[in-house]
């Protein structure tokens, strides 16, 4: 594969103010240019594009939505043409909402470079708007509730950290990132652990102060859940009239319990389940099932 710049400092800089890691980022450009380029080169742009002929493209929304991911697709432009034959504006920020014909970006580059760059920078900002219009559906149907829509670990593998990124662009907020930053203790380790109260006791002991959240089925459940010292209860596959019971029972046993819907959830049920006063709504949706959302390179 030919050479890769690295990311410039400044893109760097971008990156990690949007919470991302640069290295990895960058790993993870590597990785999925190497699908398109392997060992070799762009045989077609190498072949129509004289080496020193400059293009100008312009990234461009084809649909309405919620954009996320613009700083990453210049760092993958930045590394394929090198950051001194590639100048890259961004016209507007992540997390802005758009409408069809609105210009992203634009990019000043060799044309070779903009041209081999060009499908693996649109498939993860398009990838990306995705999750954060979908989400942003979802933060408008809980808008004036208590609710926030939270992601799930039903992610890409390799690409949770983006997707997690995206979720936050559309104005969801973030569960774990990982196995080890915060325990869920859901019905398989109950089993395994014999008990509600057994499982969060062994977690407390093994990880000390993460948050513990315990996933129950039944209002019985959700008292023992309580009682064992859960910092949050995920209330699983429960109806509306449930939900509004458990927010109920939660208030009068320790109301600083955050309480999680999760389960069979739609748009169209979100401000019912939202009214109940739950604190969270999961939606695994968000990052396993978002469509992408259209955008393209106009040179």
């Amino acid at each position: 594969m030919n050479d890769l710049s690295p990311i410039p400092a400044a893109r760097r800089a971008q990156l990690s103010a949007c919470g991302l890691d640069p290295d990895s980022v960058e790993r993870l450009i590597t990785v999925a240019l190497r699908e398109d380029l392997g060992d070799g080169t762009d045989i077609t742009s190498a072949a129509t594009v004289d080496r020193d002929h400059r293009g100008r493209g312009h990234f461009v929304a084809r649909q309405r939505g919620t954009i996320a991911g613009l700083p990453i697709a210049a760092a993958v432009i930045e590394m394929v043409c090198g950051a001194r034959r590639a100048e890259v504006e961004l016209v507007i920020d992540d997390g802005s909402a758009v409408d069809a014909g609105a210009e992203l970006a634009w990019v000043d580059a060799s044309t070779r470079g903009l041209l081999t760059s060009e499908r693996t920078a649109l498939n993860l900002l398009c990838h990306l708007s995705g999750v954060a219009t979908l989400t942003a559906r979802w933060a408008d149907a809980l808008a004036g509730t208590r609710a926030q829509v939270r992601d799930t670990r039903k992610t890409t593998p390799g690409l949770r950290a983006l997707e997690k990124y995206a979720v936050r662009c559309g104005g969801g907020v973030n569960h774990r990132m990982g196995l080890s930053d915060a325990a869920l203790v859901k019905d398989n380790h109950i089993v395994a652990a014999g008990s509600v109260g057994n499982a969060f006791r062994r977690v407390r002991e093994l990880a000390g102060t993460v948050s513990v959240e315990i996933e129950v089925d039944d209002l019985d459940g959700l008292v023992e859940a309580i009682e064992a010292g859960a910092d949050e209860v995920l209330i699983d596959n429960f109806t509306v009239a449930e939900m509004c019971a458990a927010v109920a029972l939660r208030d009068d046993m320790r109301g600083n319990v955050a309480l999680e819907a999760s389960g069979g959830l739609t748009l169209e049920t979100a401000s019912a389940v939202a009214a109940t006063g739950v604190d969270y709504i999961a939606v695994g949706e968000l990052t396993h099932s978002a469509p992408v959302l259209d955008i393209g390179l106009d040179l």
